[in-house]
């Protein structure tokens, strides 16, 4: 039994401010060198206790292997504005030697039955503390904008049916879910058009500022 939540939940705090600090960073160097940025932003949360538990009793983990066996009680999440932007960050987080890559989960080429798409990378990250080093299990989702729309509305919904979607919703969840990867795909047809009308914006926004 877990006495002190607090202390047991610092580590995987300090593993998201200090990933989300890094990761946003890689975002302002490509920035710097006037590129595409493949990363659009970076949020980041450790899991709620109430949801710990319940995740716990659902999978059947004991509390004694949270640190072991639950992966994303620290939870990093990246939004890219393109499907090959997710390959692209994918590829970035390979080369690091900040992390451990434990496990790549690929649900963009092969999609959950629900309709939900994502790129998960779990990652041991190792924290400094007070007690020494303490390697922490972080999972990173890297989604497009519209993937991770249908993600924020499925997980909406999923709380008000408990996970149990009448037939109609669940239909109409996947329909949703292919119209959104049809839109990434309508997206990554015109790519070099709204890049460049993004960075004709860019300039003419630093010209207004100057």
């Amino acid at each position: 039994m877990i006495q002190h939540w607090d202390l047991f939940l610092a580590p995987y705090k300090q593993a998201i401010d200090e990933m989300k600090v890094k990761l946003k960073g890689m975002r302002g160097q490509f920035k710097m060198q006037s590129e595409h940025s493949p990363i659009e932003f970076v949020t980041g949360r450790v899991k709620p206790i109430a949801s710990i538990l319940d995740k716990a009793t659902r999978k059947g983990i004991s509390l004694e292997k949270l640190e072991d066996e639950m992966q994303d009680i620290a939870g990093v999440r990246m939004m890219c504005q393109f499907v090959d932007d997710i390959h692209r960050v994918v590829e970035i987080l390979r080369i690091r030697n900040d992390f451990e890559i434990v496990e790549e989960r690929d649900y963009i080429s092969s999609r959950k039955n629900s309709g939900y798409r994502s790129y998960h990378v779990v990652v041991r990250y190792p924290v400094q503390t007070i007690e020494g080093e303490k390697k922490i299990l972080v999972e990173i989702q890297i989604r497009t904008l519209a993937m991770n729309f249908w993600a924020t509305i499925e997980h909406s919904l999923n709380y008000k049916y408990s996970g149990q979607f009448p037939q109609d919703i669940k239909e109409r969840l996947v329909r949703a879910a292919e119209a959104a990867y049809l839109l990434d795909a309508e997206m990554s047809q015109i790519r070099g058009e709204i890049q460049e009308a993004q960075a004709i914006f860019s300039r003419k926004k630093e010209l207004d500022s100057n």
